[in-house]
């Protein structure tokens, strides 16, 4: 399954003129890319999805999305058990 997770920005750099960052998905970290909507910074929620911001969220839905996935068990299939790949 392949889901939009919400993430906190947590850095934000360029790599050859494309736009990175890190996310912080509830514990798991994973840099992606910007490309979509350059002008997040740090703080910044966003949907991500095969390692692009998609969509810009605020942070009471991006907790609430990601408390629901984790209690259905839905992070594991995306990021591991317990994060890890």
């Amino acid at each position: 399954m392949c889901l939009g997770v919400p993430g906190r920005i947590e850095a934000v750099w360029d790599v050859d003129a494309m736009r990175m960052a890190r996310v912080d998905f509830g514990g798991v970290t994973k840099d992606i890319c910007l490309a979509y909507l350059p002008d997040l910074v740090v703080g910044d929620y966003a949907i991500v999805h095969v390692g692009f911001a998609i969509s810009q969220v605020d942070e009471e839905s991006a907790r609430e999305t990601l408390r629901l996935f984790e209690e259905i068990g839905v992070l594991d299939a995306e990021f591991g058990p317990s994060g890890k790949e």
